[in-house]
Formats: structure tokens, C-alpha cells, sequence
């Protein structure tokens, strides 16, 4: 401060500091013996600001976040981004006060910490396909309104010295009160709010828990999901009243099972709705096409391969998708499997991001990325004859989860006669959801708007002719929206695995 005026950029602005250029005139003739002084005078100045927002912060409900919101970027989850976390189903059942959350300190520390953390800035909400498609799911809404039930008893829960699980006169039951069955079954688990966040909350985190306490021990889940929750225990796949078998559709095609051979470069991991309903099946006959071509050394388990468990974890059935994982580990591991390739996101995400929680450490890879490496290393030769309009919907799986953007465009400029590819209004980490995560592929949407309709209505907006996508579930949601616009004629939706089949050079 002794010194301020003497620097000559800043000597014509020390005026405008009026109490730091007060003190610097009046500490001017000390000279650099007043250094350490000036110092000092920093730092209680410094304190003095952050003691105050601290202080306001902790006193005023609505400033919380200002100190909070650090904090929880700080101890943000390490997690892969599509991994949940798994339920101790080892513990003794008469020991566990709950399966996820019924009651608002049933949520982890981390949990609450983020419901502090909140900055209420409405970006999670604005991108939401739930809530723009007028569904009762505000995730803003969700975490402020749990923030109010931790408001409401925390002071009770402390001064009680433990947990209380029957009713308080005049305090809110989470369930019911603060939130709704309606709002928690209405997530498609996208992941757009928690990649808009700007302090890294989880508001698919207390969802998923809330799910889980839902169905683990209250058994109260919507009734259409029931169904998919049955076959997967008893058929080992989500398809209820399809009785073909998990190789039927690979009749004549020549196509290797690993437990005859094992001596294999991958497993393709077919995945439930590839191998067993009617439209997918395209799909898998077009990936072994390109794997034929390709000559890649290749098996698949056929009737070992039971359903990943990724439905019913994200339905909240955290028992039996754990039943469902080790099974398949151990069936991975029996055959010693180096590296699996799959073309469902959900599968991908769930073997890659959350099998390893339970020891199947294995390299997985997506169709889109295994074919674009294909045709960059010269294995696969396609033609560029492709002269339509295509666009390329982002699977929330593959993009938002795994950041799996660039191979399936960079596939589709392969094959485009023009290189430019279109993009609809919500594309890459901004893309929106197709309606079928989180289960909702086995719920009826029965409030708002369709949110596969609202997806179309982009491509269609766009001109698109092809509508290029890379996951099953995408697949569907676009055919259903296509039929109910009727635009049959004019717009296709396409696997990548089948534009690529389709342009395929022979040698």
C-alpha cells in the first residue's frame, strides 16, 4: 500500500481506491520498512471478506451455497459417471434399517451435502426431458424440496441423538409429502441434469435410492415394469412373451459360440434386445456382416448371454441385477475373455462402469468405436455413396455417460457422399433423450407429451432422411415416433451397424 502510487500504470486509478489511497498517503513516507505492515493488513482484510460471506452463508438458508457448493466440487464423485452405487447385500438383513431411501437420512453424507450445494440456477430443470415434456420431474424441484424435508428434521434427528422412523406431528414424510412416486418414476436417468450442473450434483443418485427402497421393500413400482422384472428372474431377459431363444436369430449364419471355442479376439456381446426382437435382430446380422468382411476372429455365448442386469438396477431391483452380474462374470471369466464388443449402451455402460464392483474387470467396447477403428486401420473398405440427409441421434449411455461422440459421425462421414452431416437442435453432451432409459422402456408414458415424439419432431425438423443412431432402445423410440407422424416414406431410422452393411465394398 506504501507503495501504490509509485507504480506508474496504477498511479492514475489510486484515487478511485479511496480508503486503500487514504492509507497509502498516509503510510507513504515509511518506504519499504512498512512492507511486512501492508502485509498484515492484506490478510486481515482478506479474512475479514471471506469470514463475512462465510458468515452470511451459514446464517442466511438461502446463501448456504455459497459456502457449500465448493466443498461438494471438491469431493465430487470418483466414480466412472455411469456407474451407480452398489447396495452390501451381504449384510444381514436384520441389521439394515434400509434398502435405499424412504426417509431423508437414509441418503449418504455426500448426498445431503449436495442438497446444500444447490444454487437453484434452474439449468438441470431446463434440460430435463421429463419436465419439458410435462411430466411432474423437476430435478431444481426434487433437491430443493429434500432440502426442505433435511431442514424440517434434521434439528429433531439431532436432538434425539438417533434416527426416527415413525411419523412427527407436523413434519412432512419424505415419501408422499416431499416427493411423489410420479416424479421418481418419471426419470430416464439421461444424465443431462447432472451434466449441466454446475457443482456437480447427483440428483439421478437419490432417485435411484428412492426406486430402490420402492421396490426392495415397499414392492410398489409401476405395473407395466413388473413384467420386464419377472422374465429378466425367469427367462434372463426383459422380453415378456418372446419365446425364441437367444441364438435363433443366428440360424445359418455361421457364427461361432465360445464354448466351443474360445480361441477368439472378441465376444460380441449380442445383448438382449438385438437377439430377440424382431427390428434389433437386423441390427446384430449387420454387425456380424461387418465382422465377416473385417475377418475378426469372433464367438458369442448364445444361450449363456442373460440380460446385463442394466433394466433392473435402473428400475431399482438392485438384488436382482447384482444375481444377473455375477452370473455373467463368472460366465466371462470361465471362457477367459480379453475384450467383449456390444452395441447396446446399456450393456456396454453396465459391463464396462459397474461389473467391475463386482470383479469383472473387462475391456468392452462399442460397436461404433470397434467399426470406425475398423475402417481407419484399413480392415474394413466402404463406399461414400450415401446421398441422403442424415442426422445422428446421441445415446445418453454412449455419449453423456461415456463421452462417446466423434466414432459414430466419423463412421457416418465415411459413408456420406457429403460429408456434412446435420445436426438436430439438441446434439453431443447437449442431446436429447430418447424416452427408454431408466426403465421407462417398460413404463407407459401416461402423462405430458411422448419424449420419443418430441426427438423426432427434431429430425424431422431438420429434413432428415436417415436418422442414424447406436443403441436398440433409440432404435425403437425413433420407429414408434416415425409411424405416429407418418412419415414412413420419407424418413428412415438406421442402426450405424446397417448403413455401414449397406456400404460395404467386396474385394
Amino acid at each position: 500500500a506504501a507503495h501504490f502510487t509509485d507504480l506508474p500504470i496504477m498511479s492514475e486509478w489510486a484515487p478511485w481506491s479511496f480508503f486503500g489511497f487514504v492509507f497509502a498517503k498516509a503510510f507513504e513516507s515509511g518506504g519499504a520498512d512498512l512492507v511486512h505492515v501492508y502485509r498484515i493488513f492484506w490478510w486481515i482484510h482478506s479474512l475479514l471478506v471471506i469470514g463475512a460471506i462465510l458468515y452470511m452463508a451459514l446464517r442466511i438458508s438461502k446463501l448456504t451455497h455459497i459456502a457449500v457448493s465448493p466443498i461438494n466440487v471438491f469431493f465430487k464423485s470418483d466414480r466412472p459417471k455411469g456407474a451407480l452405487r452398489p447396495l452390501d447385500l451381504s449384510i444381514n438383513p436384520a441389521k439394515v434399517e434400509s434398502y435405499g431411501a424412504s426417509e431423508i437420512h437414509h441418503f449418504t453424507f455426500k448426498d445431503l451435502l449436495e442438497l446444500d450445494a444447490c444454487t437453484r440456477c434452474g439449468r438441470c430443470q431446463d434440460h430435463c426431458p421429463a419436465y419439458l415434456s410435462g411430466k411432474p420431474l423437476s430435478p431444481k424441484r426434487l433437491i430443493q424440496n429434500l432440502k426442505g424435508s433435511l431442514t424440517e428434521r434434521g434439528p429433531i434427528l439431532l436432538k434425539a441423538g438417533s434416527y426416527i422412523s415413525s411419523p412427527i406431528d407436523g413434519i412432512r414424510e419424505m415419501m408422499g409429502d416431499v416427493v411423489t412416486e410420479d416424479e421418481i418414476w418419471a426419470c430416464t436417468t439421461c444424465r443431462s441434469c447432472q451434466e449441466q450442473c454446475p457443482v456437480f450434483i447427483e440428483p439421478i443418485n437419490k432417485i435411484i435410492e428412492i426406486r430402490r427402497n420402492l421396490v426392495l421393500e415397499q414392492t410398489r413400482f409401476p405395473e407395466t415394469s413388473m413384467s420386464a422384472l419377472r422374465s429378466m428372474e425367469q427367462r434372463g431377459h426383459p422380453w415378456l412373451g418372446i419365446v425364441a431363444s437367444k441364438t435363433d436369430w443366428a440360424e445359418g449364419l455361421n457364427i461361432k459360440l465360445i464354448s466351443e471355442d474360445n480361441n477368439v479376439d472378441i465376444l460380441y456381446w449380442v445383448g438382449c434386445t438385438a437377439a430377440l426382437e424382431e427390428r434389433n435382430i437386423k441390427v446384430a446380422k449387420a454387425i456380424t456382416q461387418i465382422f465377416k468382411a473385417a475377418g475378426v476372429n469372433y464367438a458369442i455365448l448364445g444361450t449363456e448371454e442373460i440380460c446385463c442386469g442394466e433394466p433392473a438396477r435402473r428400475i431399482g431391483n438392485e438384488y436382482l441385477f447384482q444375481t444377473l452380474a455375477k452370473q455373467n462374470i463368472d460366465n466371462i471369466k470361465k471362457y477367459e475373455v480379453t475384450k467383449i464388443v456390444t452395441s447396446c449402451p446399456h450393456c456396454f455402460n453396465t459391463i464396462k462402469n459397474e461389473y467391475p464392483q463386482f470383479g469383472g474387470d473387462f475391456e468392452v467396447v462399442h460397436h461404433s468405436e470397434f467399426i470406425a477403428d475398423l475402417i481407419k486401420e484399413g480392415k474394413l473398405k466402404v463406399s461414400s455413396n450415401l446421398d441422403k440427409n442424415t442426422t445422428y441421434h446421441d445415446s445418453c449411455y454412449l455419449g453423456r455417460y461415456n463421452d462417446v461422440y466423434e466414432a459414430p459421425r466419423e463412421i457416418l462421414k465415411n459413408v456420406l457422399s457429403n460429408t456434412n452431416l446435420i445436426e438436430m437442435e439438441h446434439y453431443t453432451n447437449n442431446g436429447f433423450c430418447c424416452g427408454a432409459g431408466g426403465g421407462r422402456m417398460w413404463m407407459e408414458e401416461q402423462t405430458g407429451r411422448r419424449i420419443n415424439h418430441m426427438r423426432t419432431e427434431e429430425a424431422i425438423n431438420v429434413s432428415a432422411e436417415i436418422v442414424a443412431s447406436a443403441c436398440p432402445f433409440c432404435l425403437q423410440m425413433f420407429e414408434d415416433g416415425i409411424k405416429t407422424f407418418e412419415q414412413e416414406g420419407l424418413i428412415k431410422a438406421m442402426d450405424i451397424a446397417e448403413i455401414v452393411a449397406d456400404a460395404i465394398v467386396e474385394e
